[in-house]
C-alpha cells in the first residue's frame, strides 16, 4: 500500500510545489490549506505522515498538533513542521507539543525527502518491535531458538532469511545483513518484505516464497524453489532458494520459510573433504557440488573443468542418487546448508 502524506500549507504555490515533489518520489499526497481542513482529513484518511506549516489562518500547526495528539490512535502520527523562522520559541513550542522534526523555508526538497524517509523508517522499526512484543508468550520459544542458533547461522557464508506466512522477514543472519547493505540484487522494504532490483525479480522472489508457504501449510513434500536475482552492478546474479520449514499451519509470528541466498562471487571455504565424507562422493562429484553451491550453471562448470556437458550430466545423476535428491534446486539447497557453506574465521 502506498505511503500517504498530508501536506498542510496555506501558500497555494508552495503547497503545489511540495506535493509535486512528493508525488514524484512515489508518495500518495493529500493536501490542506489550513489546520481545520487538515484535522478533518486526518480523521478521515489517517495519513502516514503530516508535513505541516506552523503559521496558518484558522488553526496553527501547533494547535493542530495538540489536537491530533489528544485523539485516540493518533498519538504516534509523525509530524514534521515547516517554518520560515525556526526561532527558539517556535522550536520549544513544537517540541513541547510532540513534533518529530523541522524543515526551514525555503524548502530544500532533497533534504525534505530524506527527512521524510528517515522518519517513516523509524516509525516502521518501532512498529516492528511493538508487533514482536505483542505475542511474547507464544513466540518466546521461537525467539529463544533463534538466539541460540544465531552464532552458528552467522558463520554461514549464505544469506539466511526466515519469513512468516505474510512473507515478512523475522530473522536474518550476518551474511543476509551484508547482502542487504550491499543493495545489489536484493533489498528489504519498509514493510519487511524482500525485493529484487526490478518488479519481475520481486515477483519471482514472491512466487517461490509463496510456493514454499503453501507447501508448509499443507504439509506436502518438502520441496524447494529457486530463482536468480540479477544485480545492477553487473556481477553474477544472486541465487535464492526457498524451503518450507516444518509442516502444517504456523502460529502468528512463527517462521514458515527459510530463504537461502548465495553469492557466486563470494569465496566459500575449502570444505571438499567434509562433503565427500558426509555423502560418500568422489572427487569429481565433490567439485561439481561445490561449483553448484557457488551458483555456476552446468555449461560454466563444463568450461571451468574442461569436460564435456555429457560428463557433467552423468556426474550430476550420481549426485542425485547419492544425496537422494531429484532436482538441481533440491541438490543446491542441500549443499548450501552443509559445511561447504561455512566460512573460515
Amino acid at each position: 500500500m502506498p505511503t500517504t502524506i498530508l501536506c498542510v500549507e496555506d501558500e497555494a504555490d508552495l503547497r503545489s510545489d511540495i506535493c509535486e515533489e512528493l508525488e514524484a518520489a512515489g508518495y500518495t499526497v493529500i493536501e490542506a490549506g489550513n489546520g481545520r481542513e487538515a484535522f478533518d482529513l486526518i480523521a478521515q484518511s489517517r495519513p502516514d505522515l503530516v508535513l505541516c506549516d506552523i503559521t496558518m489562518p484558522y488553526m496553527s500547526g501547533i494547535d493542530l498538533l495538540h489536537r491530533v495528539r489528544e485523539q485516540p490512535g493518533l498519538g504516534d502520527l509523525p509530524f514534521i513542521f515547516l517554518t520560515a523562522l525556526a526561532g527558539r520559541r517556535d522550536v520549544i513550542a513544537g517540541k513541547a507539543a510532540g513534533v518529530d522534526d523541522y524543515l526551514t523555508k525555503p524548502i530544500d526538497f532533497d533534504l525534505m525527502l530524506i527527512t521524510i524517509a528517515a522518519r517513516l523508517d523509524q516509525v516502521a522499526r518501532v512498529k516492528g518491535v511493538a508487533a514482536l512484543r505483542q505475542d511474547t508468550t507464544a513466540n518466546e520459544s521461537i525467539r529463544s531458538a533463534l538466539m541460540g542458533a544465531n552464532e552458528a547461522l552467522n558463520r554461514v557464508a549464505v544469506g539466511v532469511f526466515l519469513l512468516d506466512e505474510q512473507r515478512k522477514v523475522l530473522f536474518r543472519n550476518k551474511r543476509a545483513e551484508e547482502l542487504l547493505n550491499e543493495a545489489d540484487g536484493i533489498s528489504l522494504s519498509r514493510e519487511g518484505l524482500l525485493r529484487g532490483e526490478k518488479p519481475q525479480q520481486t515477483q519471482a522472489l514472491r512466487d517461490i516464497v509463496d510456493a514454499a508457504i503453501a507447501r508448509a501449510a499443507s504439509g506436502t513434500r518438502q520441496a524447494t524453489e529457486a530463482v536468480a536475482l540479477t544485480r545492477s552492478s553487473g556481477r553474477r546474479s544472486l541465487f535464492a532458494v526457498a524451503c518450507p520449514l516444518g509442516r502444517g499451519p504456523a502460529s502468528p509470528g512463527e517462521p514458515m520459510v527459510g530463504l537461502f541466498v548465495t553469492d557466486p562471487e563470494r569465496r566459500l571455504s575449502a570444505a571438499a573433504e567434509a562433503v565427500a565424507q558426509l555423502y560418500g562422493l568422489s572427487p569429481a562429484e565433490t567439485r561439481l557440488a561445490l561449483a553448484l553451491a557457488r551458483g555456476l550453471r552446468l555449461e560454466e562448470i563444463a568450461d571451468e573443468f574442461g569436460i564435456s556437458r555429457n560428463t557433467v550430466s552423468y556426474t550430476m545423476k550420481n549426485l542425485f542418487r547419492k544425496t537422494d535428491t531429484d532436482r538441481q534446486a533440491d541438490l543446491i539447497s542441500l549443499f548450501i546448508a552443509s559445511p561447504v557453506a561455512l566460512e573460515s574465521d
